[in-house]
């Protein structure tokens, strides 16, 4: 192929990927400067985050989810593998997690066509 057609072929293919994979919606991430939690909102979002949280063995996390429409995926996960939290979110829930160890653990957060929000305090 010519180098003149080729190149613009190539950035039309280029283009479609990046449409295809590109984050959908849009969210807001409030984290609290104290490094004691994070507020999540998001409205049509299709992709994934994360929020990392400092915890000592024992904390408990306060999480609230007001989940509108989608699909809202949450995983808390240490960073020794361990997983105090791991589930789909089909209906506005709270509920707590106690850590069994300290470390930084990390909040998983997906969302397909989500529109809500997650709280998680310490």
């Amino acid at each position: 192929m010519h180098p003149i057609i080729f190149l613009p072929v190539f950035i039309a293919i280029i283009i479609v990927i990046s449409n295809c994979t590109a984050q959908k919606g849009s969210i807001a991430v409030h984290e609290a400067l104290d490094g004691t939690g994070f507020t999540m909102d998001f409205k049509e979002w299709s992709s994934k985050n994360k929020c990392e949280l400092s915890l000592n063995k024992g904390d408990v996390l306060q999480i609230e989810v007001v989940r509108e429409d989608g699909e809202v995926g949450l995983t808390i996960r240490g960073e020794n593998g361990t997983e105090p939290y791991t589930g789909n979110i089909r209906e506005s829930i709270e509920f707590t997690v106690t850590v069994s160890e300290t470390g930084t653990y990390t909040a998983y957060i997906t969302g397909k066509n989500a529109t809500g929000k997650i709280t998680v305090k310490k």
